[in-house]
């Protein structure tokens, strides 16, 4: 994210958020980047040919629960635009079952079947292993948890402008 049409007229101090800002949101595009390549690996260095990390960590989200494909995306397990395509492919593969509802035979649910689940405790695995490294490491815990904070407050920062194109008032941050 180039930022070539920098406002010259700014204070310093203005400047300096925006550069922050900016900043903050390249190493969040680049870090979920980096985190789909690692996962990626980890499901190379298994073997694992026949489901993506994308779909893999879909997977991981889904759990052992049984819900529809709508849900995916309102409970935030799925951001992307082609969930239905993800979902197609794992059941291809085994990976999803998917089923009418018994009451409602528009709606279609999905639950992981045995090899779904079985990918599932493997990614879990591998967080721990994440989780254990980072203890391990020099990186200090405290800082995940403030990042994770920051992160969610520019979540709602940005819901709040969502928001405002659509109401015309700013939220409180």
């Amino acid at each position: 994210m180039t930022d070539t049409f920098e406002n010259k007229s700014s204070s310093n101090m203005t400047l300096d958020a925006r550069n922050d800002y900016l900043e903050a949101i390249r190493l969040i595009e680049r870090l979920h980047r980096q985190f789909l390549e690692v996962v990626k690996a980890d499901l190379d260095g298994r073997g694992i040919v026949d489901i993506n990390n994308i779909q893999a960590l879909i997977l991981f989200n889904i759990g052992d629960s049984e819900l529809t494909v709508g849900e995916l995306t309102n409970r935030g397990y799925y951001l992307g635009s082609n969930v239905s395509y993800n979902v197609r492919k794992m059941v291809d593969n085994n990976y999803l079952i998917q089923e009418r509802s018994a009451h409602d035979k528009r709606s279609i649910r999905i639950r992981p079947s045995g090899k779904g689940l079985d990918l599932c405790e493997q990614m879990s695995k591998m967080f721990d292993r994440h989780s254990k490294a980072l203890e391990e490491s020099s990186f200090n815990p405290g800082d995940i948890k403030a990042a994770s904070d920051s992160y969610r407050q520019l979540e709602r920062f940005w819901a709040g402008l969502l928001s405002y194109n659509l109401r015309g008032t700013l939220p409180p941050l």
